[in-house]
């Protein structure tokens, strides 16, 4: 049975497929519309392959700990930080080729339209909707058994590109069959009218991406996380009679990054090492999350300042 791993691997090559027939076929109809779903393919699967280059390091430095040494050394404290840039960088591409196909198509409709050949353009789309489909449909049996989150965000992303590669299809049929009627003066329009409906589409997409990576980046505290960090320190304050506390929380790609200061009383008993160990796990299991993929941070102090 197919891995993660070789089912990604496989789903990359299908994307290079996708975007070098885009791209022939864009060109050699004269459709802008299939020429852009090429380039937002290939840039798409550039950054695919980052995203997996990321991703390894991140499981080499959390699960299998068999980073090199050099690495290990520059990065030590971890690649989670790497992933939210990543994903920028990736939305704001593809955020930019996109408004620049939107601005094109407006510009092509204004001036007129363009001429195409609708043959080329009817065998890519018929063409990419299978791949598509086809795509789909293995992944999605896979995963029923893999249950990868990686497997079905990308199953996602096939769906996504059979539904535009259907609505080029049926646009460019519509095409071919009015050429040579009596509205064949709505042809030259036809492919930037396509092209302005994809770019579209697809422009949701990279800004709800470039929200969410951009709120990682800067660090934003997550509202779900802090509230759960907050209530699990103020059963530790209410039960270890502290005088209060103080947290620092974010998320950056798939790692909670959490830091607590308890503010204990001077009058307090001193305890052993091995006691404030013991309450520090119990803390952390109280949190909750992967231990693997997560950055906490716990301290005691009787002195406020220092929790700030």
């Amino acid at each position: 049975m197919p891995t993660e791993d070789t089912i990604l691997k496989q789903s990359l090559i299908a994307i290079l497929l996708v975007s070098a027939l885009g791209i022939v076929f864009g060109i050699g109809s004269g459709s802008y519309a299939i020429l852009f779903d090429g380039v937002f393919s290939l840039v798409d699967a550039a950054m695919t392959v980052l995203s997996l280059y990321v991703a390894r390091l991140i499981t080499r430095s959390t699960v299998t700990n068999d980073l090199p040494e050099h690495l290990d050394r520059r990065f030590s404290m971890g690649f989670w930080h790497l992933e939210p840039m990543v994903l920028t960088l990736n939305a704001t591409i593809l955020l930019s080729v996109t408004v620049y196909a939107i601005f094109s198509a407006v510009m092509s409709l204004l001036s007129g339209g363009r001429t195409m050949d609708f043959g080329p353009a009817i065998a890519y789309a018929a063409a990419v909707f299978a791949i598509c489909a086809g795509m789909a449909l293995y992944e999605y049996r896979a995963n029923r058994r893999i249950r990868s989150d990686f497997i079905k965000l990308d199953l996602q992303g096939w769906i996504m590109a059979g539904a535009i590669a259907l609505s080029l299809l049926v646009a460019f049929a519509i095409g071919y069959m009015l050429d040579g009627s009596a509205y064949t003066w709505l042809l030259p329009y036809i492919d930037p009218a396509v092209l302005l409906l994809v770019g579209l589409a697809l422009a949701p997409l990279p800004i709800r991406t470039l929200r969410s990576a951009m709120a990682e980046v800067l660090l934003i505290t997550p509202d779900d996380l802090m509230q759960k960090v907050e209530r699990v320190a103020d059963e530790i304050v209410s039960e270890e009679g502290f005088t209060g506390h103080r947290a620092f929380v974010a998320r950056v790609g798939r790692c909670t990054q959490i830091e607590l200061y308890f503010i204990v009383a001077t009058d307090q008993p001193p305890r052993r090492l091995e006691e404030w160990d013991a309450l520090r796990d119990r803390i952390g299991a109280s949190v909750g999350g992967d231990p693997r993929q997560r950055w906490l941070t716990i301290a005691f102090t009787t002195d406020p300042n220092r929790a700030s």
